[in-house]
């Protein structure tokens, strides 16, 4: 895939994002919590449901035999799965929209390899560290911390729509081969929290963002979105960010044009977005961010063309003999004096 799709696919991605995540409804939705806890009748997981729900025979892990692999228990209302205790093999599960509130049964499964467990009412995605576990997803659950969550072969993490407030508890030397983390939805207020020097792709929209912090960590990092939060100003990026090639800032607290300079210190950069900001209402924004940023290909969803480089090279060339000039105007009125 180019860089272009990719582009397109991550923007694409971005938009599937609820609406519903402003600060009164979440703040009604924990009055109500506060009010009566939610309560469901008990619906054990059964070996019934377990028997039409599992599929995938495949060889167990010595060879020696063979076992189903797959569980999926997508929309059945289970609240207990004390039950897979004894699935030991099973590798790939979806419990999705459930009533879950603990999945501690799920450590006895240590050649899990994905784990699907949107849409429940967990408080904690935490487990014992899984050998094997690539893909972990937890959206739309109570979360209220990061913990738990180090598995060595960790690949991509997402735990949207909870109620995380801040970013703590990711371990470095175990989340070496995390590439891509999802915490969109959250209550956070800052990116401060994040040491995961291999990570590619974070996803930060629809928080409550207005500073950025500890970024020179992510080296690595291709694609940041941060759509939709309460960002003013654009300090804290760095030169250590050299592979970053995509900045998503739709939605934010953006005024000043300026602030696009902060980012001349991105050598890869390629396309921001920028619409739903303050400065989008200046006329001249398109120009004046081609002017900041030379090596740039695209803001919002529009290319730049062979014509618009034109137009700011010859507004920079301008600002520059203007800035000249005053210097030398400067100097003489110092002789003057």
């Amino acid at each position: 895939m180019s860089d272009e799709e990719n582009f397109e696919a991550e923007e694409a991605e971005e938009e599937q994002e609820p609406e519903e995540t402003g600060e009164e409804e979440l703040g009604k939705e924990e009055q109500g919590e506060e009010e009566e806890e939610e309560k469901f009748p008990e619906i054990p997981l059964t070996e019934e449901i377990v028997s039409e729900s599992i599929s995938l025979l495949c060889k167990t892990g010595d060879g020696l035999a063979h076992a189903y692999v797959r569980l999926d228990i997508h929309d059945k209302e289970i609240t207990d799965i004390s039950i897979l205790n004894s699935y030991i093999h099973l590798r790939y599960v979806d419990l999705t929209k459930n009533n879950l509130k603990d999945i501690s049964p799920l450590n006895s499964l240590t050649h899990l390899l994905t784990l699907k467990a949107d849409t429940n009412h967990l408080a904690s995605a935490r487990l014992e560290e899984m050998p094997y576990l690539q893909v972990a997803s937890f959206n739309q659950n109570k979360i209220k911390a990061i913990d738990g969550v180090n598995h060595p072969l960790l690949e991509h993490l997402s735990m949207s729509f909870n109620e995380i407030h801040q970013i703590s508890g990711l371990d470095p030397s175990k989340l070496n081969r995390l590439h891509t983390l999802e915490l969109r939805g959250n209550k956070l207020t800052s990116t401060a929290g994040l040491y995961l020097p291999n990570l590619k792709n974070l996803f930060l929209g629809a928080n409550l963002i207005s500073s950025l912090e500890g970024l020179e960590r992510l080296e690595h990092l291709t694609t940041l979105h941060l759509r939709d939060n309460q960002i003013g100003s654009l300090d804290g990026f760095s030169d250590c960010n050299k592979q970053l090639q995509y900045i998503n800032l739709r939605g934010n607290n953006l005024a000043s044009i300026k602030e696009t300079k902060k980012l001349q210190c991105l050598p890869k950069l390629r396309a921001i977005v920028l619409s739903e900001n303050p400065c989008e209402d200046d006329e001249t924004c398109r120009i004046e961010v081609l002017v900041n940023l030379r090596r740039l290909e695209r803001l919002d969803k529009e290319e730049y063309t062979d014509d618009d480089r034109e137009e700011a090279e010859q507004l920079a060339e301008q600002r520059k003999q203007e800035e000249l000039a005053n210097e030398v105007r400067r100097y003489k009125l110092s002789l003057c004096i």
